[in-house]
């Protein structure tokens, strides 16, 4: 799958300066995308990994959503704002690069085709 980011293709304003906070937001990015397709093979297909990754974004945060709570409670009682900020975030997210996939398709195509390893 797509690692390329090159932030500035990242449906980011040309006019925007990246600031070395975003730099690093993508590179902690790729690392993970990185991972992701190192994944990928005969025994695990995008489907799969892509259903491990979501997974594993959810377990982590909830791990973080659970810092600075004292009381499982108190926690449980959040869980709806919990929910709901991580839903709109991660639509905002999904809608931004769909966008940029759908804009640089062609490119990211040819991407994936040279990812794939030789038959």
């Amino acid at each position: 799958m797509s690692q390329e980011n090159n932030t500035q293709d990242n449906n980011v304003d040309a006019n925007i300066e990246i600031t070395p906070e975003m730099q690093a937001f993508y590179q902690r990015a790729d690392a993970i995308i990185g991972v992701a397709n190192s994944q990928l093979g005969p025994e695990a297909h995008s489907g799969q990994v892509g259903a491990s990754l979501l997974y594993a974004a959810a377990r982590y945060s909830a791990s973080v959503a659970s810092i600075g709570f004292i009381k499982g409670d108190d926690f449980a009682k959040e869980k709806d704002d919990i929910v709901e900020f991580y839903v709109k975030q991660y639509r905002q997210m999904l809608s931004d690069n769909l966008t940029d996939y759908a804009q640089n398709f062609d490119k990211y195509v040819q991407i994936n085709k040279d990812d794939k390893p030789a038959e």
